[in-house]
């Protein structure tokens, strides 16, 4: 795997990112300290969400929003007024 600075990354940006798209990686190096790998998404995994729960980055939501019904408020809001409001503060 080639290590490549950030100075470098960015003013080659587009070159990098055809040969991750070819499967190539690289290590991107801060003043020779290794921050972040640019690699291509591994294919067949789910969505990027999916992918993030999976490493334990992200909680999936569990409503379902085809089941969500929506009620009338009880009482009159008076939207603009609130909005005014909070602008004011």
């Amino acid at each position: 795997m080639k290590a490549i600075n950030t100075a470098e990354l960015k003013n080659h940006l587009s070159r990098y990112l055809r040969a991750v798209r070819r499967g190539e990686r690289f290590i991107v190096l801060d003043r020779k300290d290794p921050i972040a790998e640019l690699g291509p998404v591994p294919q067949g995994e789910g969505s990027p969400w999916e992918r993030l729960a999976r490493q334990g980055r992200l909680v999936l939501g569990s409503q379902r929003w085809k089941n969500l019904k929506i009620t009338r408020l009880e009482r009159e809001v008076p939207i603009q007024q609130l909005l005014r409001e909070v602008r004011e503060d």
